[in-house]
């Protein structure tokens, strides 16, 4: 790929499209803010229920002009350079913010400061700066609270860049491959950075058999393998009495939360999840989509506005499950149909392919039948 350096970008001949991806539609934005011209972000039913203002706040304080739809999309960025460097506390423990903040930071003049106050969100993109030679400063306050700095404007050069595989996308067939008793799965060259391995965390505190092996580093991240050996349901109920996550866990847990509910019903004591009010503002509600998925299995379910309380062990059973459009909510109620007894079906389940084209082939290798 080759960069435009000094060129800089140029106005897009039409809207562009995020489609399904929260993450590209906000650091887009970022980007888009510190251009000397105006551009459209648009995306489909989902992104567009989602709520905006959480960065059109931070980017019209840094001098660009945003219109929106009552803080949805579309977003209509007039950008401006350079743009106004900010000190910038976040109302909402979000890296999708955070990321926003600091690649407008690149155009912004002087130092732009993000402050994290509700825990310490994943941190790729301070990472990747970084590799790209932007100095990074990472502060922790008088309060503990942990400030990103970087100075702008900034000027960088290419670099080799390796991708990791996903954790996030890694974790579905972690979670059933501990679950189910006799599996064997090792998974290479997985992105391990610690802001990412708190859902590993969880599934050992639980007594679930996960291990990392060939720990190394490329592109300022952390590599390695994840070895899962499945275990005995009941040697787990021996071992597990309670399970509650919560507080400054939610922020490195957000994407697993509906697959740790998941893997709840499997434990003594269930599982409760708290402080994840963010969850109703993904690509779909995901704490009513998740309940109402496990009711439907014959879970019980208490529902909270911040959480839910899962009871466990449950027998899950077989039914008729919604991904209500969500791709995370459609690969964890698969792993949930793996451990059902009789037949499930998924709505939806196409949706899958926004994050992980892969994931039914690549399941089905790895089930024995």
């Amino acid at each position: 790929m080759e960069g435009v350096g000094e060129i800089g970008f140029h106005a897009p001949n039409e809207r562009l499209d995020c489609g399904n991806s929260g993450s590209t539609m906000r650091m887009l934005a970022g980007v888009l803010a510190g251009q000397n011209f105006s551009s459209t972000l648009i995306g489909d039913d989902s992104l567009r229920s989602r709520p905006m203002e959480r960065i059109i706040e931070p980017l019209e304080l840094m001098g660009a002009h945003i219109e929106s739809q009552d803080g949805k999309l579309p977003l209509r960025i007039k950008g401006k350079r350079p743009l106004t460097a900010i000190s910038y506390q976040l109302p909402v423990a979000s890296a999708q913010v955070k990321s926003c903040v600091l690649l407008a930071g690149i155009e912004a003049d002087g130092r732009t400061e993000v402050i994290e106050t509700l825990g310490t969100t994943r941190d790729h993109t301070e990472r990747m700066l970084t590799w790209f030679g932007v100095p990074v400063e990472r502060v922790v306050t008088a309060d503990e609270s942990v400030a990103i700095r970087i100075h702008g404007p900034v000027s960088f050069a290419a670099r080799e860049v390796n991708i990791p595989g996903d954790i996030s996308s890694a974790a579905f067939l972690i979670a059933g491959a501990a679950l189910l008793p006799g599996s064997e799965l090792e998974i290479e060259g997985v992105g391990l950075n610690p802001t990412r391995t708190q859902f590993l965390s969880a599934l050992r505190s639980v007594g679930l058999d996960v291990r990392i092996s060939e720990i190394h580093e490329k592109c300022n991240e952390p590599v390695g393998n994840i070895c899962v050996s499945g275990g005995s349901f009941s040697e787990l109920d021996e071992r597990v009495k309670s399970n509650s996550v919560r507080g400054g866990l939610i922020p490195q847990l957000i994407d697993e939360l509906p697959l740790l509910a998941v893997v709840g019903t499997q434990i003594s004591g269930g599982i409760e999840i708290r402080d994840a009010a963010e969850l109703r503002f993904k690509e779909t509600d995901r704490i009513a989509a998740t309940v109402k998925n496990l009711r439907m299995m014959g879970v019980g379910v208490e529902e909270f506005e911040d959480g839910l309380l899962v009871a466990g062990p449950a027998s899950l059973r077989g039914a008729e499950l919604d991904s209500f459009g969500d791709h995370r909510i459609a690969m964890a109620f698969t792993i949930a149909a793996l451990l059902a007894d009789g037949e499930s079906e998924i709505a939806g389940a196409e949706y899958v392919g926004i994050s992980f084209p892969e994931f039914f082939k690549l399941l089905e290798s790895v089930v024995e039948r």
